[in-house]
Formats: structure tokens, C-alpha cells, sequence
């Protein structure tokens, strides 16, 4: 069984998510529960990542700190990983 924090933080991210893009229903948040917190992993349309991660990742990072601060709220360690965002960073 989830642990409620996560929940709460994983409905967080969506809100968040699906207001950043322009096709919300595409908009997918794998949760990976660890021993203290949880890594969710967000998958949105292709057209969707780059507004996603921003210029120069600025809204990825943002989504991150949010998520960080939520964390340290709820003695829980969160991370935020982007489906595709090495790819475009690297290339």
C-alpha cells in the first residue's frame, strides 16, 4: 500500500504537469516507492516534453525544488525524472 504522503505528492506533480502542457491527457507519473521517499518519473506526449523541461531545464529543475520542499515538509525523499529528458539535453 502507497504511503499517503507520496499520493499527496504524486497529485502535486500532475496538477502542476498537466498545466505545463498542451496535451494533459498524455500525461503519465510512474511512482517508484524507495526506503525513504519515492521517485516518480513523468512521461507526457513527445510534443510536450521540451515544454516540460523548459529552456535550459528551468521547469524541470522548478518541478523539482517544488517537490524537494514538499519532501522535506513530509520527512520523505522525492526525486522528479523526465522520460526522455537525457535525450534532449544531450542531443
Amino acid at each position: 500500500m502507497p504511503d499517503p504522503r507520496d499520493v499527496s505528492v504524486h497529485k502535486l506533480i500532475f496538477k502542476i504537469v498537466a498545466e505545463l502542457v498542451d496535451q494533459p491527457e498524455f500525461v503519465v507519473i510512474k511512482t517508484q516507492v524507495t526506503e525513504d521517499g519515492a521517485t516518480f518519473t513523468v512521461h507526457a506526449h513527445p510534443d510536450d516534453t521540451g515544454k516540460l523541461i523548459g529552456k535550459q531545464g528551468r521547469n524541470a529543475q522548478s518541478l523539482r525544488i517544488i517537490t524537494s520542499g514538499a519532501g522535506r515538509k513530509l520527512s520523505r525523499r522525492y526525486e522528479v525524472a523526465i522520460q526522455d529528458e537525457i535525450l534532449q539535453l544531450g542531443g
